[in-house]
């Protein structure tokens, strides 16, 4: 209990500066309707009590499973077992994340149904399954993080060069949306048992991240090619921005409920099948370290549900209302601000990220605090949504026009800094673009490119996402750099 109460606190703090931005902008510049409003509040309320339990969860839940999985994997020191292993659990983690199942069901609405659902959920799993097979090799036979991450992101670039920009913007939010609240979580695990295996205990640490970046390059990979194949050369459509009009404040949760509670179950399910297959044949826990991990399951069930619910039936409507009413005042400089601040305290709010900054501290006992983490990741993302604001408002600048000198940047700042801090940077470019950024940040954007005559919301709306992946990576090992520095002027002290 006392746990489950730290873990409110700390969601508590995370929650209520957006919320406090959001009334202020309600009673200030942009007033909201009443239903619309208390809506927002009863959402708000619901993330704080859903985070709060899922987190819980995934503490003696997910994080076990997953440490268990990876360790025995590696154990096996069998070729075969490495690659069957990474392979079945790639594609079902991805195939069962309910924030890519979110992403295809836009994107099949956008396309007329060009792109099926099921035809991007498959592609992008496929795509995870093969890059964690690869991740775990790399890990094995002891691979530079940053050679990886060079050869994966120019494969990138050059296929990007024969995609359309509407393919661009799905495939790089693929990989946000892939790597969610229910993936994340696992896959940090993963990660954290094969690298506990390791007998060098700094390259154990090093080995503990990367993981997750490994694997959403792997969904941008995928779609890319799967827009090259396809032969679409350019898609067209638009998005769904319609208001709930209902003037009852609690019907919008119920309505969502059901939905949400399906694509949870399914999103665990099959976790809870390896694992109890895991336990049959390898695992052996005991009785009381078996249920406790059941039990683990079901508050991230229960939480899981509780955050989703929150964030569909409270949050989306109002984070279009604010971009589109933001817009039509005509002050431009007030919609990138706002963009900037929604995005630096909305990361705050990400279950995933919430898990990453904990696994940091933990892995490098303390030496990296969770807030220096988190504090880079909000100038990261605050950044994201203000340059996509900019790119809304001026038709002249293009979302490559972003991407590429930023991933080049990434790059070249991964040769500079400790190994450590390019894992950890290229897992929070997925991890930024969890749940709260697919719905709040990206109705924002929509909302104000549905108002600006020239925005195509398609677009404009997708390639936020993109950028909240990105800026991360230059942000994390800007703080790495400094973090480096810091480290060669205490040795310089000590030396003296």
């Amino acid at each position: 209990m006392n746990i489950l109460i730290e873990k409110l606190k700390e969601v508590l703090f995370s929650i209520l500066p957006i919320t406090l931005i959001v009334v202020i902008l309600h009673f200030t510049i942009v007033p909201l309707e009443t239903p619309v409003f208390l809506r927002f509040l009863v959402g708000a309320f619901l993330i704080i009590i859903g985070l709060s339990i899922f987190l819980f969860g995934v503490d003696i839940g997910i994080s076990p499973i997953g440490s268990l999985m990876g360790s025995t994997i590696v154990k096996s020191n069998k070729f075969r077992v490495i690659v069957g292993g990474g392979l079945t659990l790639g594609f079902f983690i991805s195939i069962a994340e309910p924030d890519l199942h979110i992403l295809a069901d836009q994107v099949a609405f956008v396309t007329s149904g060009t792109i099926s659902k099921m035809s991007l959920v498959v592609v992008v799993s496929v795509g995870i399954a093969v890059l964690l097979t690869a991740g775990f090799l790399r890990i094995v036979y002891n691979k530079a993080l940053n050679r990886t991450f060079t050869i994966l992101y120019l494969l990138i670039f050059i296929l990007a060069l024969f995609s359309s920009q509407e393919f661009l913007a799905i495939a790089f939010d693929a990989s946000g949306a892939t790597t969610g609240a229910m993936t994340v979580p696992f896959v940090l695990a993963l990660a954290l048992g094969i690298s506990s295996m390791k007998k060098n205990g700094r390259q154990s640490e090093e080995d503990s991240f990367g993981l997750v970046g490994i694997i959403s390059a792997g969904a941008i990979l995928a779609v890319l090619i799967m827009g090259i194949l396809s032969g679409q050369d350019k898609l067209t459509g638009s998005l769904d921005y319609s208001i709930t009009q209902s003037a009852s404040i609690l019907a919008p949760f119920f309505h969502a409920l059901p939905h949400i509670t399906w694509e949870v179950f399914l999103a665990l399910f099959p976790i809870f099948l390896l694992f109890l297959i895991f336990q049959k044949i390898s695992f052996h826990q005991t009785r009381k370290a078996f249920f406790r991990i059941c039990k683990g399951l079901v508050y991230t069930f229960v939480g899981l549900i509780l955050f989703l619910t929150g964030v569909n039936a409270g949050f989306m409507d109002v984070g279009s209302l604010v971009g589109y009413r933001l817009a039509s005042t005509g002050n431009n400089w007030l919609v990138v601000l706002v963009g900037f601040l929604l995005g630096f305290v909305t990361i705050l709010a990400e279950p995933a990220v919430h898990v990453l900054t904990h696994q940091i501290e933990d892995v490098t006992s303390g030496y990296v605090k969770r807030k220096a983490v988190l504090f880079a990741l909000s100038i990261g993302v605050g950044a994201a949504v203000a340059l996509s604001i900019v790119r809304i408002l001026i038709p002249e600048i293009k979302l490559w026009h972003y991407l590429l000198p930023g991933y080049i940047i990434s790059l070249a700042l991964s040769y500079r800094v400790p190994n450590l801090f390019v894992g950890m940077a290229f897992d929070s470019g997925g991890v930024a673009s969890g749940p709260m950024t697919a719905t709040f940040i990206l109705a924002f954007a929509q909302g104000a490119a549905e108002y600006t005559e020239h925005a195509n919301v398609l677009i404009d709306g997708f390639g936020v996402i993109a950028m909240v992946a990105m800026t991360p990576l230059i942000a994390l090992q800007i703080l790495g750099l400094i973090f480096q520095i810091k480290s060669r002027k205490e040795g310089v002290k000590a030396h003296e």
